[in-house]
């Protein structure tokens, strides 16, 4: 076609043709060399490159280095209160669903310990995958993206579980009505927290059932296997996403921001989880969003997941991460105690070149300053950050032991609390018929206890808007300490008191305590690494780590406490109250727990945070 038109056009046309083409090539020359044909040959002479070339190489990531607004950190956090959603669906539905459709307690103990036993190996691991995540997307953001797909296939498998099933085959029961009712009703957090409570309200319900003239005989084999499914995803997605979530903000914040992005974070959190009970609380099945959805329990999983996919975009699309394979290219350092990291390729034209991603702040020792860095070590294998999920320092280990026993103090309030109230409070017996008055007071006292539930995430939130004002005037030793034992207190007097005001008010220790847990180990943590301080000599001197540790594996190796102390109380928790024979031993446990956590804690290094 162009052979014909330059017939048409003869010389001249082809002429006009070649010009065009060399005038592109100028222009486009022109615009990566503003400065000129000498600055270019002096360019070609020296080997260096052009401002455009320059930024092309070294992209900008100097918002990484700057302070950010409270703004920016609500916006950098915003995924963990959706976490917080998926997780008020679940501890108020996820029990009543499987009992529904007809796992039986035993075995429900065993579904409950399958999301902590594979977070517990799995965690770690996930977290040195992300200290060596090579994508240009990012380190963390991969891994949030990952796990929170994960959450919403559970968030969208746990409601529909059962009907999933009966177009795979399963049986319909003959008293669907009865089933309808029953998924329609607001039901509180993990409801039923023994054995003996469990079974007896299910042979309660197929009681009242063939008293009606009906069976529920329906079998739900698909049903049980995609709501299981459903319900290890989610619990171990929404558990396992919180550690590159957290990371994530340490890595595009300074040292200067990481205790208010800690704080910002556990806000989020703690209204997340307010919000995610008061959601489950509205009785969705008189609104037409609840007819509309199919009843009560998908209104509020349909609304949570909705919530969900925006808190995580929300976050995600926040601040571009500094990708490996940029630090590897450009990061010619030398980590030494007495000397500044110096990278002048992060420059960006204000600040000083002796900055690197993640530069943490400053510390000084023998009167020099020191810059370290957060970022792991480009030259890391990631063999190397395995072995450090074995093979890790004392500090490390204190402040793993510290976390277990504070998680294990708390899963007692977040999974038994509840049946404590419905109890020991309010002298209820879930085991007595419906429509009897001990059945009556046992339920009052179940909604009760979700209005404590709800004042502790909202306790949480409260307090962690002032946590860090208390860690500059008391020191982090004092207030981590100090935030268990106002836990293990508060759970001591609820256990003597046992009554409504006590509820209420001793809730909001768990808020206390579920602050402290987000905020204190992650901050002590980002300090380590800060500092490049792991240990410290017999004289208490600060010694410089031989050894190369990754922020996000030591973030998920501290996080993975919560799946060892969850699977540790599934398992033994049945026990101890069918043998104290009273409920009021969650809270008794709860305390001791706490108050061993608080002893772990006096021996964390803190260095001088």
């Amino acid at each position: 076609m162009s052979e014909k038109l330059h017939q048409y056009q003869g010389c001249l046309g082809r002429l006009h043709d070649h010009r065009d083409r060399v005038r592109e090539k100028y222009l486009s020359w022109k615009a990566d060399n503003p400065d000129g044909v000498l600055q270019w040959f002096k360019r070609k002479f020296t080997g260096a490159h052009s401002d455009v070339e320059e930024q092309k190489l070294h992209p900008d990531y100097s918002h990484i280095f700057r302070r950010k607004t409270r703004r920016e950190l609500v916006r950098i956090s915003a995924a963990v209160m959706g976490i917080e959603f998926s997780y008020a669906a679940e501890t108020a539905f996820v029990s009543p669903t499987l009992l529904q459709i007809g796992v039986e307690h035993q075995h429900m103990t065993l579904v409950w310990a399958l999301s902590p036993l594979v977070g517990f190996f799995l965690t770690p691991i996930l977290g040195s995958l992300s200290d060596r995540c090579h994508l240009e997307f990012g380190r963390r953001r991969p891994f949030i993206m990952a796990m929170s797909l994960g959450v919403l296939i559970g968030l969208i498998l746990v409601p529909n579980g059962e009907l999933l099933g009966y177009l795979m085959g399963d049986q319909r029961a003959l008293n669907q009505e009865t089933q309808d009712r029953l998924m329609r009703q607001p039901l509180g957090p993990r409801l039923w927290a023994n054995s003996k409570s469990l079974n007896s309200s299910f042979a309660a319900n197929q009681t009242e059932d063939f008293l009606a003239g009906e069976s529920n005989n329906s079998s739900h084999p698909w049903g049980v296997f995609f709501t299981i499914l459903g319900t290890v995803l989610l619990d171990f997605d929404a558990d396992a996403c919180q550690s590159p979530a957290r990371a994530f903000l340490l890595d595009v914040t300074t040292s200067d921001d990481h205790a208010r992005g800690l704080n910002t974070f556990t806000i989020m959190a703690g209204l997340g989880g307010f919000m995610g009970y008061a959601l489950g609380g509205i009785n969705w099945d008189v609104t037409f969003l609840g007819e509309l959805l199919g009843g009560h329990v998908r209104a509020v999983f349909t609304l949570i997941t909705i919530i969900f996919l925006v808190c995580v975009s929300y976050t995600i699309s926040s601040f571009r991460e500094m990708p490996l394979g940029f630090l590897e290219l450009h990061k010619p350092m030398d980590r030494t105690p007495d000397a500044g990291v110096v990278n002048k390729s992060f420059d960006s034209g204000e600040e000083s070149a002796e900055r690197n991603y993640g530069s943490v702040g400053e510390s000084t020792s023998e009167g020099s300053q020191r810059k370290q860095s957060i970022a792991p070590d480009p030259k890391a294998s990631l063999r190397i950050y395995l072995q450090s999920i074995v093979y890790m320092p004392h500090s490390i280990r204190m402040l793993c032991l510290t976390n277990l026993f504070c998680w294990m103090a708390h899963v007692c309030y977040s999974l038994y609390f509840t049946d404590f109230v419905g109890e020991a409070v309010f002298g209820g017996d879930p085991t007595a018929p419906n429509g009897s008055q001990s059945r009556a007071k046992y339920e009052a006292g179940v909604r009760f206890g979700c209005w404590g539930m709800s004042l502790y995430s909202l306790s949480c939130a409260c307090y962690s808007t002032f946590i860090e004002k208390l860690i500059s005037k008391f020191g982090a030793r004092k207030v981590y300490v100090g935030g268990l034992l106002t836990y293990s207190t508060g759970m001591l007097l609820m256990a003597l008191t046992k009554n409504k005001i006590g509820v209420i008010l001793f809730s909001g220790t768990a808020g206390v305590m579920y602050s402290t847990l987000f905020t204190m180990p992650y901050l002590i943590i980002a300090h380590y690494h800060a500092r490049g301080v792991f240990e410290v000599n017999q004289e208490g001197e600060s010694q410089i780590s031989s050894q190369i540790r990754g922020l996000g594996t030591d973030v998920a190796i501290v996080s993975s406490m919560v799946f060892l102390a969850q699977f540790v109380l599934s398992i033994c928790m049945g026990t101890i109250v069918n043998l104290s024979g009273t409920t009021t031993a969650v809270v008794g446990v709860a305390t001791v727990l706490a108050f061993f956590g608080a002893i772990a804690a006096t021996r964390i290094m803190y260095l001088d945070l």
